[in-house]
């Protein structure tokens, strides 16, 4: 059969939980998940069933059908971030695949376009995935807003015990406190996802039986900090730490510590605005840092409507000219203003642009992963000095924070 034809008798639809199986085993085969692989982790097809059915109902799924088959498909979960203290409503991209046999026909992109479509119906101004492939998705309009740091801490470069008022307990993962701690931490952080159920399923849905939680108690008993992890083979492995302020970050350390005789070497994951060798007593630890998650504007004048721009003594001006390799909506010239309050719009037509930018490079100078002077000395925007300039007064300088929730 010819691609054409094929390609006619394919119907692009939701995905509902009727296709659970389906939808199963389109990511199994994507993601290459063996059933022995499985069998390691102690899952069965019915379980991973039950696990994704809450996608499936809550999440916004796509997918093309050849006749009653699911053969590509992508989700879409309706999460909310903070960032520099606004609250904004988020997509988050997932579950992305296609089976090879329907490979290099423009299904994902004719998918991601709805998907982003819908994702503005629903003032989803912006969007967050964990990509396979940087390049890929830089060409749909995501770009790279976050590092993570990969770390190993030898027994003997652990911290030293410090006095803190407060106590660690430990406790399950499905604690109360653990979540009355997040969503603090969440809504004092730049860059933090105010996580929802389906966010807290997701993160811990495949998570080891042995994981555990240690919750930091501040002297007045309450809770400040915690800690998720598991101990195997003489390794203490740290999946997040959470802390709302250093006396917790030390009393969760102190809890480290406590482990010495139990453990060789402690590994986990941060972000690169946490200096962790830099706090450490022995700072000589090794640590490897690798680009983590991408994010793309999907609606410009609403993100830059909700976006709190630096206070200025008077108000401002520039005209942009943008460009956006999927969305009409985002393409074009437009004119910027931010009055002195820092509340900004963005509005279609304007003068001569003096800055030129894509859609990826807006979002990652405004989610200030970059700025705009080293966005405009490595040719990713062109504009004078003077454009240049304005934006790095009016754009917050806090680099953010990023932690796993897919």
């Amino acid at each position: 059969m010819s691609s054409r034809k094929l390609q006619e008798r394919l119907k692009l639809k939701s995905v509902e939980t009727i296709h659970g199986e389906q939808f199963n085993d389109l990511l199994r085969y994507v993601f290459q998940v063996t059933n022995r692989d499985l069998q390691t982790f102690g899952w069965e097809n019915r379980e991973i069933a039950k696990s994704k059915l809450p996608v499936l109902q809550h999440a916004n799924v796509l997918g093309w059908f050849d006749g009653d088959k699911l053969i590509s498909q992508l989700a879409v979960y309706p999460f909310q971030v903070n960032l520099f203290g606004r609250i904004y409503e988020m997509g988050g991209l997932t579950g992305v695949g296609t089976y090879p046999e329907y490979a290099n026909m423009g299904l994902m992109n004719k998918l991601m376009l709805h998907a982003l479509r819908k994702m503005r119906e629903r003032k989803q101004s912006i969007s967050y995935l964990y990509p396979y492939s940087i390049p890929y998705y830089r060409r749909k309009g995501w770009e790279i807003i976050s590092d993570k740091i990969s770390f190993e801490v030898q027994d003997t470069q652990l911290p030293k015990l410090r006095t803190v008022p407060g106590n660690v307990e430990r406790v399950t993962i499905e604690h109360p406190d653990i979540r009355t701690v997040y969503e603090r931490f969440a809504m004092q952080t730049h860059g933090a996802m105010l996580r929802n159920e389906l966010a807290w399923e997701e993160y811990l849905r495949w998570d080891l039986d042995d994981m555990t939680a240690a919750i930091y108690y501040d002297g007045d008993e309450r809770p400040a900090g915690y800690l998720l992890y598991w101990v195997a083979e003489e390794i203490f492995h740290m999946k997040e730490m959470v802390y709302l302020h250093e006396e917790a970050r030390t009393g969760l350390w102190n809890f480290i510590n406590a482990h010495f005789s139990m453990i060789t070497l402690v590994k986990g994951d941060i972000y690169k605005n946490e200096p962790l060798a830099f706090i450490l007593d022995d700072g000589d630890i090794k640590e490897t840092i690798a680009p983590y998650f991408m994010a793309r504007i999907v609606d410009a004048r609403l993100f830059i409507e909700q976006y709190p721009f630096n206070v200025q003594e008077s108000d401002c001006e520039l005209v942009l000219s943008l460009h956006d390799p999927m969305l009409e909506w985002n393409q074009g010239t437009f004119t910027l203003s931010v009055d002195k309050t820092g509340k900004g719009s963005l509005k279609e037509g304007g003068d001569q642009p003096s800055v030129a930018a894509d859609i990826p490079t807006l979002t990652t100078m405004l989610m200030g992963y970059k700025r705009p002077t080293y966005l405009a000395r490595i040719g990713r925007i062109q504009s004078d000095d003077e454009s240049v300039q304005l934006l790095e007064k009016i754009i917050p300088n806090e680099h953010p924070y990023f932690s796993d929730y897919f």
